[in-house]
């Protein structure tokens, strides 16, 4: 069961809007020269382009009912119109949530009630297939009646998949916006003024919305992203501009550059960044045998924004905090230096106390260089293809369909697998179908298997070792033969 957030819970230490980002869009986000290319969706946009359509956004979001200290969700692809939608919600003084285009309607609808935005912003049309980097929308805006004004300052409002119960609304004012936009702007590594961006991170995120698309407009780096989230796609997107390029993904896509068979030759191509999960102890190596370019990485979270980095792949597996930030390790656990929550209505102790956020990562700190590694997640937080997706939110689903008594889902070898206690004639079609229309394709588990009961502990707990929950169901299928 969903918790509606309450954001009349927060402390009353910053009043609705304190922080307005209508004072920063037009000043920081969209000044430039007005013939300077900033975008390139299918197509070169320039800055005079990209403020006339944030006008005509605004314009028709105002016409909807959303005024300053109002709310909205996006619920758009990969688009021009998404960014123009998104930064005339912010002029309007308005706060803005993010979904994800690849939710299903039924986590949609969840997340809607979750927020309760007055307006939500949709596509008139249904985006491109799953491999287009980006699709041409209409954007259809719909008032929403039980929508609730902001009752904070916060800017951006996100749905991360963290791993403790339903409470996973993470909210950053304008003004920490700001302040990782300053920490990329001191990376001297980082894509900056005359140089391009090649974005292959969904905007939905923070490492391609903060790291490559408002970076990219507050550096005056121009962002191309590809038509095709292909190796020869990415790849041809490179080789179609001549400025210094910066290639931003996740660990994934390096893995798929990595493999593409005799690559062209990309003089422009100066690194590739990654984040979203740890990256394969070989990789750097091959990729950068590949393309004769770093593999660089960063560390982050939806909470903070970028941590620490590995820019030129000298450091690997070892990164370097960013400025201003503040690291301790306890009880194993990293903690983050953090003046306020980002969980707004969210009072628990475990997630963030007394100015520390608490990350859940086992990582080690070297006090001499304040150098970070970190070996992986304390909980049951997973990356697929850099997209976070939290076991216990899938577990929770497949025991709410009606074919299922338990399940214990675990992740293993790369992916999901869900090992299930139902009765003799359950219908796995049945379940799949469930599946699709409750979560999105990446949540679900890629194997699935049917048992009469799950095996347990000594103690009565259910069994979580992969090995052995693999044992059981291959002999509980040779036993039905």
């Amino acid at each position: 069961m969903l918790t509606r957030f309450s954001p009349s819970s927060l402390p009353p230490s910053e009043p609705p809007h304190a922080d307005a980002p209508d004072s920063w869009v037009d000043r920081l986000l969209l000044a430039g020269p007005g013939g300077e290319e900033c975008l390139h969706l299918g197509a070169p946009i320039d800055r005079d382009a990209l403020r006339a359509l944030v006008d005509d956004q605004a314009e028709r979001l105002a016409a909807a009912g959303l005024a300053p200290g109002g709310t909205a969700a996006l619920r758009l692809p990969p688009s021009v119109a998404f960014v123009a939608a998104l930064l005339a919600c912010w002029r309007l003084g308005a706060q803005v949530a993010l979904l994800d285009h690849r939710l299903t309607d039924h986590e949609v609808d969840s997340a809607v009630a979750r927020l309760a935005p007055q307006v939500l912003l949709g596509s008139a049309h249904r985006p491109a297939a799953a491999l287009r980097g980006f699709s041409e929308v209409e954007p259809v805006a719909v008032r929403l009646p039980d929508g609730l004004p902001a009752r904070s300052g916060h800017a951006l409002i996100q749905l991360s998949s963290g791993s403790t119960g339903p409470a996973k609304v993470i909210a950053r004012t304008a003004g920490d916006l700001l302040r990782e936009l300053d920490c990329y702007r001191r990376l001297e590594e980082f894509p900056g003024e005359g140089e391009r961006v090649v974005l292959l991170s969904s905007v939905v995120h923070v490492l391609g919305l903060v790291g490559g698309l408002l970076n990219g407009l507050h550096a005056r780096a121009a962002v191309t992203v590809p038509e095709r989230m292909t190796a020869a796609g990415i790849l041809a997107a490179v080789a179609a501009g001549d400025r210094p390029t910066t290639l931003v993904g996740v660990p994934f896509h390096a893995e798929l550059l990595a493999g593409a068979v005799a690559p062209p030759r990309l003089p422009q191509l100066r690194r590739m960044i990654v984040a979203g999960e740890l990256v394969r102890p070989g990789l750097p190596a091959l990729f950068t045998g590949r393309y004769g370019v770093p593999l660089g990485t960063m560390y982050g979270m939806t909470e903070t924004g970028v941590i620490a980095t590995d820019l030129s792949g000298t450091l690997h597996p070892a990164k370097q905090p960013v400025h201003g930030m503040r690291l301790r390790m306890v009880a194993g656990e990293l903690q983050i230096g953090a003046p306020a929550s980002p969980y707004p209505g969210l009072d628990d102790p475990t997630r963030w106390s007394e100015g520390w956020l608490h990350t859940r990562d086992a990582a080690e700190l070297d006090r001499a260089t304040g150098r970070v590694t970190v070996l992986g997640r304390l909980d049951s937080q997973v990356s697929i293809g850099g997209l976070k997706v939290d076991l216990t939110e899938v577990e929770q689903t497949l025991t709410a369909l009606p074919e299922v008594r338990e399940a214990v889902v675990v992740f293993e070898d790369g992916a999901i697998e869900a090992y299930l206690a139902t009765e003799p004639d359950a219908d796995l079609a049945l379940v799949q179908d469930g599946l699709a229309r409750r979560l999105a394709a990446y949540k679900r588990p890629r194997r699935i298997a049917l048992l009469a009961q799950l095996p347990r502990t000594a103690t009565g707990k259910l069994l979580r070792d992969p090995a052995a929950l693999r044992t059981t169901a291959t002999a509980a299928a040779t036993a039905a033969r």
